[in-house]
C-alpha cells in the first residue's frame, strides 16, 4: 500500500477532545513498561537524575505517566498542535504538586529550540503524522547526549486495504467517527519497519533496531549511537 500523509497537525478542537477522551491506557502502559526495560538500573528510584522529553505528546498521556512514574524527574512534552497542548495545560494544572516537574512546549519541527541533551527521548505515535521523517530523526539527534536513550513507538503501515480495514475495524470499529477517521488516515501514513529501517541508516542512527509490536505497531528502543549528530 502506498503511503498518503494527512496534514501533519492534530489541530481541530473537536480531534483533540476526542483523542484525549479515548481510552490508550493499555497501549500507553506499554510504552512505561518498556522505558522503564531499556532504563535498568537508571529507571530505579524517583527518576531525580533523569530528564525525559515526550515528542509529540498530543494531551500529555504519555508524559503524565512518566512523571508519575519518575515523580522528581524533569519531563517536557512537545508537540505543535495548540488544541492538545491546551488539554495537557489543563490537565497539569490540575494537579500542580503532583506535576511540578512537567512542562510542555508547542513547537513544530524542525526547531532550533530543542538544544539542551536529555536522558530519554520519547515518542509515541509522531513519526507518522510527518511528511518528512527526517525532522523527526534531526529532532531526535539535537536531544541526544552521551547516554541518551531512545524509544520510539509508532504504527506501521498495512500491505493493503483489506488489512487496513480488518485494523480499523479490530481496534477502532467502536470508536467516535472522528476517530475512526483519524485512525485509518494514520494507518495510511504509517511507514514499515523497512522504511523506517532506511532512515535511520540515512540520520547516521543504523545502530538502532526497528521492531515489529502485535499487528499494528513498530518500535524503536534503545541507546542512540554515536554518529553523525545534528549540529
Amino acid at each position: 500500500m502506498e503511503r498518503i500523509c494527512e496534514p501533519e497537525l492534530m489541530d481541530e478542537v473537536l480531534q483533540a477532545e476526542a483523542y484525549a477522551a479515548a481510552d490508550f491506557s493499555s497501549s500507553d502502559r506499554a510504552v512505561l513498561e518498556r522505558i522503564e526495560a531499556l532504563l535498568g538500573a537508571r529507571g530505579k528510584g524517583d527518576g531525580a537524575e533523569l530528564r525525559f522529553v515526550d515528542l509529540g505528546c498530543g494531551p500529555g498521556n504519555i508524559t503524565f505517566l512518566l512523571a508519575r512514574r519518575w515523580p522528581a524527574a524533569r519531563v517536557l512534552g512537545i508537540d505543535g498542535a495548540a488544541a492538545m497542548l491546551a488539554i495537557a495545560e489543563r490537565r497539569r494544572r490540575a494537579d500542580p504538586a503532583g506535576h511540578r516537574h512537567v512542562h510542555f512546549r508547542q513547537l513544530v519541527l524542525p526547531s532550533q529550540q530543542l538544544k539542551e541533551p536529555c536522558s530519554v527521548v520519547v515518542s509515541n505515535s509522531l513519526l507518522h503524522h510527518l511528511h518528512d521523517p527526517g525532522v523527526f530523526w534531526g529532532a531526535v539527534q539535537q536531544l541526544a547526549g552521551p547516554d541518551t536513550c531512545l524509544y520510539v513507538r509508532d504504527l506501521r503501515r498495512p500491505a493493503n486495504a483489506a488489512e487496513l480495514e480488518a485494523l480499523v475495524a479490530r481496534h477502532a470499529g467502536a470508536a467516535p467517527a472522528v476517530l475512526r477517521r483519524d485512525y485509518t488516515h494514520s494507518l495510511r501514513a504509517a511507514f514499515t519497519c523497512a522504511e523506517v529501517t532506511e532512515q535511520l541508516a540515512a540520520a547516521g542512527l543504523g545502530g538502532l533496531e526497528v521492531r515489529e509490536v502485535d499487528d499494528r505497531y513498530l518500535e524503536i528502543p534503545g541507546p542512540i549511537p554515536p554518529g553523525r549528530l545534528a549540529p
